[in-house]
C-alpha cells in the first residue's frame, strides 16, 4: 500500500454515542450515510476513500487503527525487514565493489532493535498520512466493532465503552483476516510466533523453524537467513511456493540450499517440546526432532468474521467462515457488499481489496465496470530472489489443453544485473502456440529475481489485454535495465530473439 504522508492529522472519530458526523448524509440523518463500511484495512479505506472521492458520505468502523493488517502487522513492516536484509547483504558485498571501511572495521552486525524502530517510523508516518486522507475527504471514523443487523443497521461496541447504531443506504463488510494457527502449535508470543509477534521482535532468534512455505513463510525464512538466523522451512506439501511456476520455485530452493535455508517438504509436523531453559523442540516426520528457538507458524490468513453479521442480516458465511459474494462483489443481502480477505474464493491481496473496493463503489454509482479477474491478478512475493507473476503457469496451460510456446531468459546475461552484482533468477514467458506454431497470445509471465516486483507491470498489462508476441515485442526497453529481460524474453518468442536464442 502506499499513502503520501501529510500533516499529522486523523480522520474525524467519533464515540460510538454521539456526535454529527463530519461528511454528514445526502438524507440530512445524521446516523444514516450513503456508504458504511465495516473495516479500515486496504479493502475498507480504499471503499471509503473512492466513494468520498465520488461525493458520497461515508461512515467507517475500524476496531483498531485505519490500515489494518497490511500497514500495521503485515505487507508494509514484513516489508520493511526484509529491506533490512537486503541492505545488510549490501553491505557485507560491498568489498567486491571495491568498498571497505578499513582494516580495523569489524564484520557488519545488525542491531534489530534499531530496525524496529525504523520500521515503526514507516509505518507511522504512513499511518498518519492515511489518516490525513480520511479526515481530509470528510470520511467519518467510528472507533469500534461493527457489527451488520437487518435494515442495514450496523451496531457498533465502541472502544470507550460505549454502543452506537449507524445506517447506510450500502454496507460493505471490509473487516479483514487473522493468522491462522495449527494443532499442537499454540501461539505463546514468546517461543511460537504469527507474523504478529514476529513483527514486533526487538532481537532475533538464533535459529528458527518457519512452519509453512507459501509466500509469508518464504519471506520470513529469506528475512531471519539474511540477517543471521538459521533457518528450517516446513511444508506439508511436496514443494515450496505451491501455485507458482516450477522454473520459479526451483530457483527459489536452490537459492535457499545455497544459502543453507533446510527445506523439508513433504512432512508432517507432530508438535513441539519446550526448553526449560527456553526455545523448543520440534517433532516431525518418523520420529525427527529439531532445537530451535523460536517457531514461526506461517500457513495462511482465515477470515475475521466472528460477530461480523447476524443472522438476520442475511448474509452467508461459508463453512471456512469467508463471506460469500458474487463476481460484483454482492453477497445474498440486497445492498450489502464485501471486499477484501473476508471474501470466499479470492487471493487475500492488499492490492485485490484495492480493486474490489473501486468495483464496488463504480458498481453503487451505475457506472460500467469490470469484474476482478482473480486468475490475472499481479502477484508479489518479497523473498531473495524476489517472485513475480501474472496469469498461467506452464503447468496450468497446459492442464487447461493449452498448445504453448514456452521461453526462459536468466538474468545472468543481463548486463544491470550483472552491474548490480544480483544474477540470481530468470524471466519466463508463457504463450499460446498459434496453428502456424508460432507464438500467439501471452498466457502468462513469471519472474524471479532482483527487483521484479518493480518489473512485472509490463507483463500484467500484457496479459490482462491478451496482447499477442509480435504486439509486445515491438516495445523498446531501456539499456541498460533489468526490464530488458522481459523485452529480450518476448523478442525471443518472435523467433528472432537478440541475446536470447
Amino acid at each position: 500500500m502506499e499513502v503520501v504522508p501529510t500533516e499529522p492529522e486523523v480522520a474525524t472519530e467519533q464515540t460510538a454515542t454521539g456526535g454529527a458526523p463530519s461528511g454528514g448524509s445526502t438524507s440530512g440523518d445524521a446516523t444514516h450515510f450513503d456508504v458504511v463500511v465495516v473495516g479500515g484495512g486496504p479493502g475498507g479505506y480504499a471503499t471509503a476513500l473512492y466513494g468520498a472521492a465520488a461525493g458520497l458520505s461515508v461512515a467507517l468502523v475500524e476496531l483498531d487503527k485505519v490500515g489494518g493488517t497490511c500497514l500495521h502487522r503485515g505487507c508494509v513492516p514484513a516489508k520493511a525487514f526484509l529491506e533490512t536484509a537486503a541492505v545488510f547483504r549490501s553491505v557485507r558485498s560491498a568489498v567486491e565493489f571495491g568498498i571497505t571501511a578499513g582494516a580495523d572495521q569489524a564484520e557488519p552486525a545488525v542491531t534489530f532493535s534499531v530496525s524496529q524502530a525504523r520500521k515503526q517510523q514507516v509505518v507511522d508516518q504512513l499511518f498518519t498520512g492515511l489518516s490525513g486522507l480520511l479526515k481530509g475527504r470528510g470520511v467519518t471514523l467510528f472507533s469500534g466493532s461493527g457489527t451488520l443487523l437487518d435494515g442495514h443497521r450496523v451496531r457498533i461496541a465502541g472502544n470507550d465503552g460505549t454502543t452506537a447504531e449507524v445506517t447506510g443506504t450500502d454496507v460493505v463488510l471490509a473487516a479483514g483476516s487473522v493468522p491462522r494457527t495449527i494443532p499442537g502449535f499454540d501461539i505463546d508470543g514468546t517461543v511460537v510466533l504469527t507474523s504478529d509477534e514476529v513483527l514486533a521482535l526487538d532481537s532475533l532468534p538464533a535459529s528458527v523453524a518457519v512452519v509453512g512455505g507459501g509466500a509469508i513463510g518464504c519471506e520470513f525464512a529469506s528475512m531471519f537467513s539474511d540477517l543471521g538466523s538459521t533457518v528450517t522451512v516446513f511444508e506439508a506439501l511436496p514443494t515450496i511456493l505451491n501455485g507458482c511456476d516450477e522454473d520459479v520455485v526451483r530457483t527459489v530452493a536452490r537459492s535457499f540450499k545455497k544459502r543453507k535455508i533446510d527445506v523439508k517438504a513433504g512432512v508432517t509436523l507432530h508438535g513441539h517440546t519446550p526448553g526449560p531453559a527456553g526455545g523448543t523442540v520440534v517433532s516431525f516426520g518418523d520420529g525427527e526432532e529439531l532445537a530451535v528457538d523460536a517457531i514461526v507458524v506461517s500457513v495462511g490468513r482465515r477470515p475475521r468474521t466472528e460477530g461480523l453479521v447476524t443472522e438476520e442480516a442475511g448474509v452467508v458465511i461459508d463453512e471456512r467462515g469467508f463471506v460469500v459474494a458474487d463476481s460484483s462483489m454482492r453477497t445474498s443481502a440486497a445492498g450489502v457488499w464485501a471486499v477484501g480477505d473476508v471474501v470466499a474464493g479470492t487471493p487475500q491481496l492488499a492490492h485485490v481489496a484495492f480493486a474490489e473496493a473501486i468495483q464496488v463503489i463504480k458498481t453503487i454509482l451505475g457506472e460500467a465496470v469490470l469484474p476482478v479477474d482473480y486468475a490475472r491478478v499481479p502477484w508479489a512475493i518479497y523473498c531473495h530472489p524476489e517472485v513475480a507473476f501474472a496469469g498461467m503457469t506452464e503447468a496450468a496451460a497446459k492442464a487447461a489443453g493449452l498448445d504453448v510456446v514456452v521461453k526462459k531468459d536468466p538474468f545472468g546475461g543481463n548486463s544491470r544485473a550483472r552491474i548490480i552484482g544480483d544474477t540470481e533468477g530468470m524471466v519466463k514467458i508463457v504463450a499460446e502456440r498459434r496453428s502456424d506454431g508460432s507464438a500467439g497470445r501471452i498466457l502468462g509471465v513469471h519472474m524471479v529475481g532482483p527487483w521484479v516486483t518493480e518489473q512485472l507491470g509490463a507483463g500484467y498489462l500484457a496479459v490482462n489485454w491478451e496482447a499477442t508476441v509480435d504486439e509486445v515485442a515491438q516495445f523498446i526497453q531501456p539499456h541498460p535495465s533489468l526490464s530488458e529481460t522481459f523485452g529480450e524474453t518476448v523478442l525471443a518468442l518472435t523467433g528472432r530473439g537478440m541475446h536470447v536464442a
